[in-house]
Formats: C-alpha cells, sequence, structure tokens
C-alpha cells in the first residue's frame, strides 16, 4: 500500500489537495494564491536530536520526504536527485557557519553562481527535469519564465540550462543589477536560455511574469512554469539550511537560535518559519531591510504600503513587493484563504469595494493594513529593521577591518539588523550570508576606500567578463514579452536546435589557471554563433511585432 499522500491548496482558497508535482510544474495558484502544504509536518523532539550528525543531503532528505509522497517521487529518487543538487557547491558541507566576532555567518555563497538561491535552484532545476521526463506527447515541454533582482536569474539559468525541452526566460530590469549579476546571466549561451532586459524596475519584470500566469490560453499553450520563490519547491529546499546551521552552532538540542535574513521577496525567511513549524528551536527572525523597507513599516506600524523603488547598494533586496509575503500572512491568519483572499484581492485592486475586517485588517489598491491577533503572531516570530546605504557600507568596512571577514551588501543589512536590535550580545545569532563579496565588487570596493586590499574575485567570477554577452531589449509590456516567448518556443524551434550543440563548449566554467585561455577561445567561438543567432531573432521579432 503507497503512503497517504501529502496535499497543497492555495492560500487562497481556490485549489485544494494538490500533488507536488502539480505545485512543482505549477508555480502560482490558478486563483492568483500561493502553494502550501495543508499541513506543515513537524518532527519530534527525539528525531531533531537523531538528526544532528546527519550530512546536508541526509537532512534535506529528511526534511522534503515529509513534503514529497514517496508514489510521487521514490525515496531512492529524491536521494539521488538531492545529490545532484548539491554536487556542483564548492565545500562539502553546502552551506558551513563562520563565527566571526559575537555572532555566525551561515555561509550561503558556495554554489555554482555564488548566491543562496543556487540551494533551491540547483534543486528545483532536477525537479522540473525529472517530472518533465515521465510525460509523453505535448506536455512533454515546460517553459520557465521568471522575474529577477539579480541572483535568482543566474541561479535559475545555472540550474536549468541544458536541461531538454525546457526553454528559460528570464525577465531583469536594465541598470539595476550588478555588472556581474548581468554578466553571469548574459554569458550563458545554451539554447534553451533566453535573457531579457526591460526597462522598468524589478516590480514590473514580476508583474510581466504574474500577468503571464494568469493569462489562461498562454499559460497552457506553452506550459508554463516558475522558478521565482512564489514556487513552493524553492521554499522547501531553503528550509534545509536552516536546521544545518543550527546543528553547526549548538550542542544542546534545545536551546534556540536566532536568524537575521537580509529580506526582499520574503523566501528565505519564509523556509525559517517552517523550519521553526517543524519544531527547530528558532527563536527570532530578524527580517532586514534595505531603504525598500515594505517589511519593516508593516512590522513596526502593520501597514503593508506600495511605494516606488528606490535604488540601493543592495541591488537584490530593491522591491516594493515582497511575493511570498502572502504564505505568511495566510499563517498569521490561521490559515484562512477566505479572509486572506478578500484582504489580497483589495490590495491588488482586483475587488470593486475596500476590504475592512475589524480585529483583522482593512486594504485597498497599493495598501494593506493589519492589525490585532495577525499582528501579534507576526511579531511573535519575527522582529525586523532597516539599513541605508551608509549602514551597509560602515558595518562591510567595520568587519573587514576587526574581522578580516567581507561582506557583501545584503549580507551587510542582516549584520546591521542583528547589530541595531542587540543580538549580538548574550544569544546565538546567525547572520545569513546570502551572496560572495565578489558579485558586488564596485559596492564593496567603495565601502571599503581605496587604502583597503580587496581580495582578487574567484576565478568562476573574474573571467565572465571576457565572455560575450547576450541579452534582448524588450518593452515592459505583457503582450510583448508573450509574443517574444511564443517566437522562442515555437516558431524558432528549428533555428535553436541548430545551436544547441556548439555553446556546450563553455558550459563549465574553468577550474584552473592553466586551461583559462583555451576555455575563453572555445567560449568565444561558440558564442559568435549564439550571438549570430540572437541577432537574427531580434530582427525577426522587430518584425513581427510592428
Amino acid at each position: 500500500m503507497s503512503e497517504l499522500r501529502v496535499k497543497y491548496r492555495s492560500t487562497r482558497g481556490g485549489v485544494t489537495g494538490a500533488s507536488f508535482e502539480d505545485v512543482v510544474l505549477g508555480g502560482l495558484a490558478p486563483d492568483r494564491g500561493l502553494y502550501v502544504p495543508e499541513t506543515v509536518p513537524k518532527f519530534t523532539e527525539a528525531e531533531i536530536k537523531s538528526m544532528r550528525e546527519f550530512s546536508f543531503e541526509e537532512l534535506a532528505f529528511a526534511i522534503q520526504s515529509k513534503f514529497i509522497a514517496a508514489d510521487e517521487i521514490p525515496h531512492a529518487d529524491l536521494k539521488e536527485l538531492i545529490g545532484r543538487s548539491t554536487s556542483n557547491f564548492r565545500v562539502k558541507s553546502v552551506t558551513p557557519c563562520k563565527k566571526v566576532g559575537d555572532m555566525w555567518m551561515l555561509e550561503l555563497f558556495h554554489g555554482p553562481t555564488f548566491a543562496f538561491k543556487d540551494v533551491a535552484l540547483q534543486e528545483l532545476g532536477n525537479l522540473f527535469e525529472y517530472f518533465i521526463a515521465k510525460k509523453t506527447g505535448a506536455d512533454k515541454r515546460l517553459t520557465i519564465m521568471g522575474a529577477t533582482s539579480g541572483d535568482t536569474g543566474s541561479a535559475a539559468i545555472y540550474g536549468l540550462r541544458g536541461k531538454a525541452n525546457v526553454d528559460c526566460f528570464i525577465l531583469y530590469p536594465e541598470g539595476r543589477v550588478s555588472l556581474i549579476q548581468e554578466q553571469q546571466m548574459a554569458t550563458v549561451p545554451d539554447a534553451n536560455i533566453h535573457c531579457l532586459k526591460i526597462d522598468g524596475t524589478f516590480d514590473d519584470a514580476q508583474d510581466i511574469v504574474k500577468g503571464a500566469f494568469m493569462d489562461t490560453k498562454f499559460r497552457n499553450r506553452v506550459k508554463l512554469g516558475a522558478v521565482n520563490s512564489i514556487n513552493w519547491a524553492r521554499v522547501l529546499a531553503q528550509i534545509t539550511y536552516y536546521f544545518s546551521a543550527y546543528y553547526q552552532v549548538t550542542e544542546d538540542d534545545s536551546a534556540p537560535v536566532n536568524f537575521s535574513v537580509p529580506t526582499g521577496n520574503f523566501g528565505d525567511i519564509l523556509a525559517g518559519y517552517y523550519a521553526k513549524m517543524m519544531g527547530l528551536p528558532v527563536g527570532k527572525l530578524v527580517i532586514a531591510t534595505n531603504t525598500n523597507d515594505i517589511l519593516h513599516r508593516f512590522m513596526t506600524t502593520g501597514d503593508y504600503v506600495k511605494e516606488s523603488i528606490a535604488k540601493s547598494m543592495s541591488p537584490s533586496m530593491d522591491i516594493c513587493v515582497s511575493s511570498n509575503f502572502e504564505r505568511f500572512l495566510f499563517h498569521m491568519m490561521d490559515d484562512n484563504s477566505s479572509v486572506l483572499k478578500t484582504l489580497m484581492e483589495s490590495f491588488e485592486g482586483k475587488a470593486t469595494t475596500t476590504a475592512n475586517l475589524p480585529g483583522v485588517g482593512s486594504a485597498v489598491k497599493g495598501a494593506l493594513h493589519v492589525e490585532g491577533k495577525p499582528l501579534a503572531m507576526a511579531r511573535e516570530h519575527m522582529q525586523s529593521a532597516r539599513a541605508g546605504n551608509a549602514e551597509c557600507q560602515k558595518v562591510i568596512r567595520d568587519y573587514l577591518e576587526e574581522f578580516g571577514y567581507l561582506l557583501c551588501p545584503h549580507s551587510a543589512c542582516g549584520v546591521y539588523a542583528s547589530i541595531e536590535l542587540g543580538y549580538q550580545k548574550d544569544s546565538t545569532m546567525v547572520n545569513l550570508a546570502t551572496a560572495h563579496p565578489g558579485k558586488f565588487y564596485d559596492s564593496v570596493s567603495e565601502a571599503v576606500g581605496p587604502a583597503q586590499q580587496l581580495p582578487p574575485l574567484p576565478k568562476e567570477l573574474d573571467c565572465l567578463a571576457s565572455l560575450p554577452m547576450v541579452s534582448t531589449a524588450v518593452a515592459n509590456d505583457l503582450r510583448v514579452c508573450q509574443d517574444l516567448v511564443l517566437d522562442r518556443t515555437e516558431n524558432q524551434k528549428d533555428e535553436k536546435k541548430k545551436v544547441t550543440a556548439a555553446p556546450a563548449a563553455i558550459r563549465e566554467l574553468p577550474t584552473s589557471n592553466t586551461n583559462l585561455n583555451t576555455h575563453i577561445w572555445l567560449g568565444l567561438a561558440a558564442s559568435v554563433v549564439a550571438v549570430s543567432v540572437g541577432m537574427y531573432f531580434a530582427f525577426t521579432n522587430r518584425n513581427r511585432l510592428r
């Protein structure tokens, strides 16, 4: 007899009983809600204690097997998939902790693209491939659309490059990601990867992606899937490193540990919340924001109000609406999908009247207010602090001078929040180091000043400047982006097949200085083909869209 299948539901109530495969391939629920497990499984105290000596992969399996039924992914397959997903990390422990001063740093930047999102997106790419392989006919394909403020795009691309029957379209705001982030995306020449730069903000890009998902005809036609943190599989994969960090920094299986999380779209810190719900002794989860502080304003006032985005030195956190926050609100409202739907539809401007629910909250387009028990519950689990550019620069400078430890701007936001809230004293605080500082070399250089000698870039990042970039500029318009996706997935399949093999020469970044020149020349030769085809695509797209 097969075990009981784990079920999923939409936060807005329109879907219940969904399978894990439905959730992974679907991304956003049809009612605009986000998928959550119908029940959150819990570990017993004995189970928490028994996992202390587990490897990262063993922890991942123990956690994920509680959310994924064996009749969907047999245990042997899940273990193998997890193993492949961590095989590209540069350290055996995957996400090591280091003591720096009075606090810990959880280093999440040892994956292929030097950012925390590799943990989830390496696995998500393998999950897509696993489920698509079981399909037949027209269902044996998937078109991914994702929006990025920097790190999601490159991590998604590296997780999906070369995957059979998968096309990946990544939208990013032109001029609002770091140079290295753009290079990581646009130098990947695999035929199934498409980088689209829009004249707008990250939220504009995200709105286009959400609009594509809500267009049922388009969604079904291209078999649309999501890589953004709205995809539950990403949150699930990230739960593991909270458990791993806990065991690394404690000896007692009941001592609470606090975590400070640089936060934009809320997926990373949400994984910590689920870890706590599963029984991990988590104290406070600290939301660390930059000047784009909608989450800090919510925690301090209960007001969740859209404001224009201010460009900062931590671009991956430059957002005005956190796409994963809805999941947290759902749980703070006792999993009441009716209440949440009423508020969110008013916030999105989909309702004809203002939502007003005494004791819970109210909403109009672009402004949500939460009060009473839901706000109190949110504050029970989380705190927040806001760091401007000046505060982040000081933290980067101080940590390098005092400890010889270099932070990226996002990680500096998290450290600042811990210090601001007093967590460096008499408590165990783990700060999430979400990206390698080399990804933001210019910002870090400015922070430490010309007198400080920075370490050289890792060779995997340094070589990017020698590779050609291929990216398509598109209008900040849903229909234009949809037409381009249709053109590349349907009208140009034959042309893409002709270049599939050529770019394989640079699928792996150089692993030694000895073969760097050879690698770059091979990459240049392969990319000439990709650029030529890209120019052809751009020309035909312009004619088609006139």
